[in-house]
């Protein structure tokens, strides 16, 4: 099965050590981070992630671990 773009991203980003958790409160998509993450994590966020515009953001941050389900 083929993966979206969104998808590879939030994989990667978390297969790097990153430990930013999604939170969806009414339409508002946001993400927390209570323990520091790796290095290699954070320059991926930076460069991958933060650069996406606001809709291509939400797909990536909707696919990382809900503060739900930690």
């Amino acid at each position: 099965m083929e993966q979206t773009h969104a998808a590879e991203l939030a994989q990667q980003y978390l297969r790097l050590g990153g430990r930013r958790l999604s939170k969806l409160d009414d339409n508002h998509v946001t993400t927390r981070m209570w323990e520091r993450e790796s290095a290699e994590a954070e320059a991926f966020w930076k460069e991958n992630i933060e650069p996406l515009d606001e809709s291509h953001q939400r797909e990536v941050i909707t696919l990382l671990p809900s503060i739900c389900e930690a």
